[in-house]
This record gives structure tokens, C-alpha cells and sequence, in this order.
């Protein structure tokens, strides 16, 4: 938990042996997981929306990449942005790019729609829209009542304190527990 994705390319990399160890410790066995919730993020971005997006993009693709091989099983990746960071006081992942992410995600749906060979079908799996956990700080957005307080931040305003970590659990429960691909086999 907490790795950026380019600290997840490398497949023998700590992100990945601490996933392993949990899916061990959960008593999981690799060859059982067939769905993912991957969240979009990087440290440190720069330049322009369109510079920080190839770099992101190409990253996610290699963690799918990694994922689909360490996973043989491994049916859907539900991709998400970040959460809102308008309160960060460092360069980790501030605004624009929390929220710029979110096009991320898009472009990398709209290309495997496309056919883009590196996110072919054997590649990586299915990439369908996760829940979309940002909103514009207190302002909170019109789909639902989401905002996001300074309280639910730790002193760096990115990542999420205890009650950021409970509203995004609770984005995460509404939406596999309603979405019509998930709750099939979710709320089981």
C-alpha cells in the first residue's frame, strides 16, 4: 500500500512482494484473483497535462502487464483516480494532477477499446471505470454528497486521514455493491 504506480513496474519490486504477502497472509493463492481495484496516481508529477499523462498511462500499463502475469486468472482491472488534493503543501501529487488523472483512466479504456496492442486481451484484463473518488474539496461535487474536509488529511493534505480512509472505503462498498458488473459477485 501507499507505492505510486512507477514503483510498481518493476515485477520483483517491494510493491509487489508486499502484495503477495498479503494475498499469502489473506490464505489467497495467485491463481484465485480475478478482479482489481487500481488506483492511478505518481509521485512527483510535472509539466503538462499531457506529459504527466504519458508518463502515468505508461506506467498503469506495465502494472497491468505485471498483474495479469502474476495473476493468471485475472478477468477486470476497475481503474480510479485520485482523491481530491487541494490542500497538499508539497509536490507528491497536488492539484491539477489528483484530478487530471481521471483522464488517465479514460484514455487508457479508450485505447484498449481501440485495440491498442499493449492493452490487448492476454495483456492485461478487461480495464473498466472504478469508482471516482474526487470532489472539489468542501465545494464537494453535484453527483453525490462527497467533500472532502481538511480533517481528512494527514499534515501532507494528500494523503487520507482516518476519515478520508472511511469515505473512501465507503466509495469503494457503494460502488462494487451497486455496480451492475460487480455486485454479481461482490455482495456475495
Amino acid at each position: 500500500g501507499g507505492q505510486a504506480m512507477a514503483e510498481w513496474v518493476d515485477p520483483d519490486g517491494r510493491p509487489w512482494q508486499e502484495a503477495m504477502n498479503r494475498i499469502t497472509n489473506a490464505k489467497v493463492k495467485p491463481e484465485q484473483v480475478q478482479v482489481a481495484w487500481v488506483k492511478l496516481a505518481n509521485k512527483g508529477p510535472g509539466g503538462s497535462m499531457k506529459e504527466h499523462l504519458t508518463k502515468l498511462e505508461a506506467d498503469t500499463t506495465k502494472v497491468l502487464q505485471n498483474a495479469n502475469s502474476k495473476f493468471p486468472n485475472l478477468r477486470i482491472a476497475y481503474l480510479g483516480s485520485r482523491i481530491w488534493a487541494g490542500n497538499a503543501t508539497g509536490g507528491l501529487n497536488p492539484e491539477p494532477y489528483a484530478y487530471e488523472s481521471a483522464f488517465g483512466v479514460r484514455h487508457l479504456i479508450q485505447q484498449q477499446m481501440k485495440g491498442e496492442p499493449t492493452l490487448a486481451e492476454g495483456k492485461v484484463p478487461l480495464l473498466l471505470w472504478g469508482p471516482y473518488l474526487w470532489a472539489a474539496g468542501t465545494k464537494g461535487r453535484k453527483l453525490d454528497a462527497l467533500k472532502w474536509e481538511p480533517e481528512d488529511f494527514t499534515g501532507d493534505g494528500v494523503h487520507p486521514s482516518e476519515t478520508g480512509r472511511e469515505k473512501v472505503a465507503q466509495q469503494l462498498l457503494e460502488f462494487f455493491a451497486g455496480d451492475p458488473l460487480a455486485k454479481s459477485w461482490f455482495v456475495k
